[in-house]
């Protein structure tokens, strides 16, 4: 089966112009749909979706949807797509998306997942396979793992444990760095922090991801800082190195570590 992947861009209020698609017969297919936008936190935000004829969807989520300023879509140029694939797909995505946790998914409902034979199934999963690679590819990693899944040892894992109920685990990833879950934050912060980490910290509370358990703060989900240093910061409650302050269970600092493996710094 072949696959055809569009790409629009509409600017802000609706204004996408649509139409000019109009000459399109393959929009008018049956297939997937990914809205990419910001929510009102100014976090990133999608919406997954199906439909028989794209563009007639997408003219109608000019007015149903207003966050989104891009969308993906997918669709299959010899038209082997029909309504049980997509439905299938379209379930599948949002629950892959889910799980991933990196965006927040606008779907009020959990779309409903159709009823495929085996083989069937297993060719859609190969082209859900294909849609998470090229969504990737062109920016977004809204299906893709915070954690690096590959064969772990256990000196891949870093831990720090410090003052004030800090205890944190994680691991350098191609973004930056990642907190595990149920990692736990010094409860409070020295006066000297700089204050652009005091507002990042504050935001976390704020969104949830660090809550108050009276002698530490707890994260609810694993977070991808932009870099080991300030996921050092938000987890000890102080201005840190994340480089010195990582160690792996032999003892070995995240610097030594990278140095040891030739691994380019974060």
């Amino acid at each position: 089966m072949n696959y055809l992947i569009g790409r629009e861009k509409h600017i802000k209020y609706h204004e996408l112009k649509i139409k000019e698609c109009s000459d399109r017969n393959d929009l008018t297919s049956t297939g997937v749909y990914l809205l990419f936008g910001k929510n009102d936190d100014g976090n990133d935000q999608v919406y997954i979706g199906e439909a028989e004829s794209i563009l007639k969807r997408l003219n109608q989520q000019l007015t149903q949807k207003d966050f989104w300023n891009e969308a993906i879509i997918f669709i299959s140029k010899d038209e082997n797509l029909n309504k049980a694939h997509i439905k299938y797909i379209e379930n599948r995505l949002h629950d892959i998306a889910i799980t991933a946790n990196r965006y927040k998914v606008d779907n009020s409902v959990v779309p409903t997942q159709s009823s495929i034979s085996e083989s069937d199934r297993a060719e859609m999963e190969e082209f859900i396979e294909y849609i998470k690679m090229l969504v990737n590819t062109l920016g977004h990693k809204v299906f893709d793992d915070k954690r690096d899944l590959g064969p772990k040892k256990k000196q891949d894992v870093f831990y720090i444990k410090s003052a004030r109920g800090a205890d944190g685990q994680g691991e350098p990833t191609s973004d930056g760095f990642v907190v595990f879950k149920s990692s736990r934050a010094a409860a409070n912060i020295v006066n000297s922090m700089t204050s652009s980490f005091i507002v990042l910290r504050q935001k976390l509370i704020n969104d949830n991801i660090l809550t108050d358990k009276g002698d530490f703060l707890e994260f609810t989900d694993d977070y991808i800082f932009s870099s080991p240093s300030t996921a050092a910061v938000m987890v000890m409650g102080r201005n840190a190195n994340g480089l010195t302050e990582w160690k792996n269970k032999e003892g070995k600092t995240l610097k030594e570590f990278e140095a040891s493996e030739n691994i380019p710094k974060v």
